[in-house]
């Protein structure tokens, strides 16, 4: 059997790994833009990073809900005002690759509010989907 010479086997491993960076460079651009709009006050900007369809799982303290837009008014109904979006913070604990097409993310969120501090915990699954990432399921405690 015939193995690749050395300085291809390199290429092609430095071109998975920079895929690899690439990729969950993307990912955590989505969460600090969803930073950005959140403490911007714009509630359907932070909907951009979760996947725009009937799938969309979203698990709280209410249970579970499906969908994005249930998801989006969900938000709209707990933050309508500035004083209860406060300013979002997220500290990322586990950014994991689990395939070529997924993502899992855990990590602590804080609101600092006016109305009163709240924070918990997340863990996220990112799908990539037509070359773009989404969050397609959000459990946040």
């Amino acid at each position: 059997m015939r193995s690749l010479p050395l300085f291809i086997l390199s290429f092609f491993l430095i071109q998975q790994v920079w895929a690899q960076d690439k990729d969950e460079q993307a990912v955590r651009k989505i969460l600090g833009d969803q930073t950005i709009a959140w403490n911007a006050g714009n509630i359907e900007e932070f909907m951009k990073g979760y996947w725009n369809n009937d799938s969309l799982m979203f698990i709280g303290k209410s249970g579970v809900t499906y969908g994005y837009q249930n998801t989006l008014m969900n938000y709209k109904k707990n933050y309508s005002n500035s004083d209860e979006m406060g300013t979002l913070s997220f500290d990322l604990i586990k950014v994991q690759r689990l395939s070529r097409d997924y993502y899992f993310v855990v990590g602590k969120w804080h609101l600092k509010r006016k109305v009163g501090d709240v924070g918990g915990h997340y863990d996220l699954i990112f799908r990539k989907i037509n070359g773009s990432w989404f969050i397609v399921s959000d459990h946040s405690s």
